[in-house]
């Protein structure tokens, strides 16, 4: 349990310390025949540092708990 714990808190601290990414997509505009024009688009995901701490938060109960139990 205390393994599961600190996976869980290291999890926590990357969620904390990195708040998104960004990633890139192609998607066909126009279409005729054998022309075929695209364009890259550019897509963020985002969260809150909050959700990171309450992971760190659970991650140390987990940590805490796990260790008492033996």
């Amino acid at each position: 349990m205390r393994k599961a714990g600190l996976i869980i808190l290291i999890a926590g601290l990357i969620i904390t310390i990195i708040t998104g990414f960004n990633y890139v997509t192609k998607e066909t505009v126009v279409e005729v025949g054998d022309l075929e024009i695209t364009t890259e688009r550019t897509h963020s995901t985002d969260w809150s540092p909050l959700a990171g701490v309450a992971v760190l938060a659970a991650g140390g109960l987990v940590f805490l708990i796990g260790g008492k139990e033996q």
